[in-house]
């Protein structure tokens, strides 16, 4: 008979008749840090959903909480909110993008290091940096954009850090 269930650490206790078993594997991990996990350790199903087309997509665009600030982005670097990164679930990561806020015609270059973002309707997550200069405010937070792939890395050299520009 189940006299109950804890969720302890990790791991889901179930207790049955006085007697404890650990089932077997820890919970999963929560989006981001799920996602930044897999594409960090090379996870087939992040690399294989990657867009090397080069096509322009239209999408919003937030800004990365200041939290993630220090953490490891899925590229290995450390998160500089100061720096031109970004990050985006199917842009390959490497890719150099042009990010336009079709708001106000302002643009940046941003550098895809990141897996991202976990909302619904949002095709990149943008630098602190990167967001001012193309007018996003901190108190809007999403803008409408146009991300423009310009280099996007060879599917074997994406692994290796070499760069490939896109044919045009």
């Amino acid at each position: 008979m189940l006299e109950g269930v804890v969720a302890r650490g990790l791991r889901l206790l179930v207790f049955s008749s006085g007697l404890a078993a650990a089932m077997a594997g820890p919970l999963p991990a929560a989006g981001h840090e799920r996602a930044q996990a897999d594409a960090a350790r090379g996870d087939k199903a992040a690399v294989a959903s990657a867009d090397r087309s080069g096509r322009k997509r239209i999408g919003t665009a937030s800004v990365y909480a200041h939290r993630f600030a220090g953490r490891k982005m899925a590229d290995g670097t450390r998160m500089d909110p100061r720096a031109d990164n970004a990050a985006s679930k199917t842009l390959p990561l490497g890719t150099e993008a042009r990010v336009t806020n079709l708001e106000n015609g302002r643009s940046a270059t941003v550098t895809i290091q990141d897996r991202g973002p976990y909302v619904k309707g949002r095709i990149v997550d943008l630098s602190p940096a990167t967001a001012d200069k193309i007018g996003i405010t901190p108190t809007e937070g999403v803008a409408k954009v146009e991300v423009a792939p310009l280099v996007v890395p060879a599917p074997e050299a994406s692994r290796s850090g070499a760069r490939e520009e896109r044919q045009r």
